[in-house]
């Protein structure tokens, strides 16, 4: 988890993605997602990949 949040992409506010099956066998789904609010970020979840926001800016899906 702090291989994730400690990159430079993340640091800058950027979006990172990660594989949810290697999120849940190192970490646990629910650590990590309770993790992604506890920092204020947003997250989408598609085709087995999550994609953090590392921002608190609102998500709007345009299509």
């Amino acid at each position: 988890m702090l291989q994730v949040f400690s990159s430079k992409t993340a640091r800058q506010g950027g979006v990172v993605r990660r594989r949810m099956r290697d999120v849940e066998r190192i970490v646990g789904r629910a650590e990590f997602l309770a993790e992604i609010r506890r920092r204020g970020f947003h997250a989408v979840e598609n085709g087995g990949d999550i994609v953090i926001f590392c921002n608190a800016q609102p998500i709007r899906r345009v299509v």
